[in-house]
């Protein structure tokens, strides 16, 4: 082992290796037992050697304040390790998490178990970074915590990544309700009116000639005027860009209930209109939850809540139906897009389900700080 190994080979207690094996020597004369403990001792140096070079450590004690750090923890953090131990956590805190998330971090740990997620910190100079967090509390005769050992990766690269791919995501997804929205116009304004006007053209020449056999093919073009309107409204009802989000969705259900036979109870206390993507985003995910619901549910009535309040918008779809398991969960391009507009949308979207239990989707779009 190098001497710059050994140097850097330090307890949790920054108390050197070499000064321990130097004491196991002048202590312990049982020579067998004193080359199991040197060995433990080595391998143990390995194991922390191994973690500073890959990993961002920090030891805290029951209370949070901070008793350990390695170098890695410094460099990202840009602060020297003086000034980090005796404070807590707080110390690099980027102020992105809310409340709930700090405390059902603290709740977890402080209850003895093991929580991992990813968090953003604020290094000395304001710039943030993230950091996929694992904290192991250690407990002691009574189960009850003493210490917390954080072991971090940095994913600020990965995190950036992923923002920009949802970025581009977002930008498909609006390109494609533009493109909806022309078509669907196009379709309602240009075929639809062309139609109509065939079909006034066809009542005057009936009413001119009653017996001229276009009685029939009045039906075919009325037939035809029905599929082009619906056709447009499924590619984007024009009601969403007119009237709002809430006018679309009644008449949506309305069309829906007509169609699948499914009866769906609406709650809604939402009075206002929103941002145009959040309007799309509450559509899009309420009409896909719902087509699912006819396709899988197996059921007779669905129930949609949307409630708005300070703190922001959420939208429940829920059934009572057959439901699935979390592995068949993840497998819809449904469920892809669903959970894309809800991010696009600056939301989160949650589906639990039980086979048997029914489905339930939600949708909370916190408010927007402008």
């Amino acid at each position: 082992m190098s001497s710059t190994r050994k140097n850097r080979l330090s307890g949790f207690a920054d108390q050197p290796v070499r000064q321990l094996l130097e004491e196991i020597d002048s202590h312990i004369t049982d020579t067998e037992f004193r080359s199991r403990l040197k060995g433990s001792l080595h391998q143990l140096s390995d194991l922390k050697f191994a973690l500073d070079e890959s990993s961002i450590v920090a030891l805290t004690d029951r209370k949070g304040k901070i008793q350990y750090v390695n170098d890695k923890f410094c460099e990202i953090s840009q602060y020297d390790r003086e000034e980090l131990i005796g404070q807590d956590h707080r110390i690099i805190n980027s102020g992105y998490h809310g409340k709930n998330f700090m405390k059902n971090l603290w709740e977890t740990v402080s209850s003895g178990r093991v929580w991992n997620g990813e968090i953003r910190n604020r290094a000395r100079d304001g710039s943030h970074y993230w950091v996929n967090t694992t904290i192991v509390p250690f407990l002691d005769n009574d189960g009850e915590p003493y210490q917390y050992l954080a072991v971090r990766s940095e994913v600020t690269k990965l995190k950036r990544v992923e923002a920009e791919l949802q970025t581009m995501m977002t930008q498909v997804m609006n390109i494609q309700e533009e493109e909806r929205r022309r078509i669907s116009r196009e379709l309602h304004d240009g075929i639809g009116q062309s139609l109509f006007s065939l079909v006034i053209q066809m009542d005057r020449l009936l009413a001119d000639q009653p017996q001229s056999g276009v009685e029939a093919l009045r039906k075919q073009v009325t037939g035809i005027m029905e599929d082009v309107r619906g056709m447009a409204w499924e590619l984007r009802p024009s009601v969403l860009d007119d009237l709002g989000v809430v006018p679309a969705i009644r008449t949506y259900i309305e069309n829906y209930t007509r169609h699948y036979g499914i009866e769906v109870e609406l709650e809604c206390n939402l009075r206002k209109r929103l941002e145009m993507n959040r309007e799309i985003a509450m559509y899009r995910i309420i009409q896909e939850a719902l087509t699912n619901v006819a396709k899988y549910a197996d059921v007779s009535e669905a129930h949609v809540t949307v409630e708005d309040s300070e703190e922001g918008t959420v939208v429940k779809i829920e059934d009572r139906g057959a439901g699935f398991n979390g592995t068949t969960a993840g497998n819809g391009v449904g469920l892809f897009s669903m959970e894309e507009r809800a991010r696009g949308a600056g939301g989160t979207l949650t589906i639990s389900s039980e086979p048997g239990e029914g489905t339930l989707v939600t949708l909370c779009l916190p408010k927007t700080v402008h």
